[in-house]
């Protein structure tokens, strides 16, 4: 076996390669063409940031079995091209949860004693005390926005410099959150109390521009805000007029929405720090990651049960061929509820029904929490590490069998407890990949889990879905489906609509607003 290793990834994983009998041949960065021309020779790759294993790389790797990104990010790596190819992609997703985090304390101790903008005074030839008198951290409230591996580490640290920790995370528990030592809060209770805000989420479109003019208005004046996590989350012109109107009296970045970044009118104020992406950069970090990756992709090659992978994992031929078909729907299943629900999910409930009940459902479970956690965690969520991260965040999961099913052949239902409300949607196949959603909290309909989907409980009366429909066409949504489930007459209901362009803020504001409307929100699968 043979490992192409590329972008002067750590000796200790060459090392590691070599003791597990496999052939490390050790590259620089390679232009396109050459990589294209040398990769058919091996197994496996492994590469750091530098290094872009494209779809053209990828079809021409004919022995190609695995891909190693020594770091968190695979996004030079393309991910569907391998999947389609059968390879797998691993990461090393925990190599720099250490590095991260102390970058994150440091920033803090910085904006809260100017030492960057003390530093170059000094330098300048200026003794200049006043200008840069701080502020103590003690006593001092911290806001996490993400409790991640990252963010957990973060409080801990901070805790010790005595900060109090307010937490937001929708799938932190609260009795783990009691066992961290930090108190559960809603980011409103987060904005209005904070004197520090630190980011830990990944950049979805729910966590774009989380930090602008609206969120800020909320904040206490005199605030700082951290963001080591990801570009996109802060919009930067919102900040930094936030920073001249004297709301915000620091910011501290190291990520951007473009790197290098392009915009820089926030980085050139004197009152914030900026740093060039170093999270992970530090040199036990950089080993780290390349050690772990070479240790997967050891196991993965001698054909050990191995974790990190971001795609497709290996599982038995005869449980696959069973369950493979309903992946897609599971996770769906799992995208959906989480974007019907409110408050902190505590536990999840799923049922089989049918012919798959006699079968080994962890796969699909897996990839129903899939589903659940990937929109708001700051981790890559995969099938290897999905139930883990459920685990650690307190969430408690339970399966159901019944061997039969009174309306289908088989149907998966997932009931989901929150701190407020409880959920429920359940799916089924009619064919190898007819995929349908078939109830929504005990509404029942068949609607095609795919693209935009309104969804909005309503009273059962004349004329409410009309009124829907003229908001949407007044904001230019056309409406390709819809179904409507109800238990009574004149009771209430459900109506589903699949739309053909997204639904924007003040157009879902509207559609909530209409007289009989309880609820109205949109699912995108």
């Amino acid at each position: 076996m043979k490992v192409l290793v590329l972008d002067g990834v750590s000796e200790k994983a060459i090392a590691i390669l070599r003791e597990n009998g496999i052939q490390a041949d050790v590259s620089p960065t390679l232009p396109l063409p050459e990589l294209v021309a040398k990769i058919p020779e091996y197994e496996g790759v492994i590469v750091r940031s530098q290094t872009k294993v494209t779809a053209e790389v990828i079809e021409a790797g004919a022995k190609l079995k695995v891909i190693g990104r020594a770091g968190v990010g695979v996004d030079n790596v393309d991910v569907e091209a391998a999947t389609k190819r059968g390879i797998v992609v691993m990461n090393a997703p925990d190599g720099n949860t250490i590095s991260t985090a102390e970058h994150t304390i440091a920033m803090i101790m910085a904006l809260s004693r100017n030492i960057p903008q003390a530093h170059c005074s000094l330098k300048a030839g200026q003794w200049d005390r006043k200008s840069f008198t701080g502020v103590e951290v003690n006593n001092k409230v911290l806001g996490i926005i993400g409790m991640g591996r990252i963010g957990t580490e973060v409080a801990k640290r901070m805790q010790a410099m005595g900060m109090k920790i307010l937490a937001y995370d929708p799938f932190l528990a609260e009795e783990r959150a009691q066992m961290l030592g930090v108190k559960l809060a809603t980011l409103d209770e987060i904005y209005a109390n904070a004197d520090y805000i630190t980011v830990h989420t990944p950049l979805t479109p729910e966590t774009k521009n989380l930090i602008n003019a609206e969120t800020i208005a909320k904040m206490k004046k005199g605030v700082r805000i951290i963001n080591c996590a990801r570009g996109g989350i802060l919009n930067e012109d919102d900040v930094a007029a936030a920073i001249e109107a004297g709301q915000v009296a620091g910011v501290a970045v190291d990520v951007y929405p473009e790197e290098p970044p392009v915009n820089r009118r926030l980085i050139e104020l004197d009152k914030v720090i900026a740093t060039p992406h170093l999270g992970a950069s530090t040199k036990e970090a950089q080993v780290n990651v390349a050690i772990d990756v070479a240790v997967e992709m050891s196991k993965c090659l001698k054909g050990e049960a191995f974790k990190n992978a971001v795609n497709i994992p290996s599982v038995r031929p005869e449980v696959l061929a069973v369950v493979k078909p309903y992946f897609s729907l599971a996770e769906k299943l799992g995208l959906m509820i989480t974007q019907l629900c409110t408050g902190r999910i505590e536990k999840v409930e799923i049922g089989y029904e049918g012919e798959i009940a006699e079968y080994d459902v962890s796969l699909l479970t897996t990839m129903i929490m899939k589903g659940i956690l990937r929109p708001v965690l700051d981790v890559e969520v995969n099938m290897v590490n999905a139930q883990l991260l459920a685990k650690q965040r307190g969430i408690k999961i339970a399966e159901n069998k019944e061997a039969t099913s009174p309306d289908y052949t088989n149907r998966i239902t997932v009931k989901v407890y929150t701190s407020k409300t409880v959920h429920t949607v359940a799916g089924t196949l009619f064919r190898k990949d007819d995929e349908r959603v078939v109830e929504i909290d005990g509404y029942y309909f068949e609607v095609v889990p795919h693209g935009n989907l309104l969804v909005a409980p309503h009273e059962d009366r004349p004329g409410i879905i009309g009124k829907v429909g003229t908001v949407l066409g007044e904001a230019g949504i056309n409406i390709a489906f819809m179904q409507v489930g109800r238990r009574d007459q004149g009771g209430t209901a459900i109506m589903v609509m699949t739309v053909d362009n997204p639904i924007d803020d003040a157009t879902l504001a509207k559609v909530a607003a209409v007289p009989g409307i309880l609820d109205a929100r949109v699912v995108k699968l």
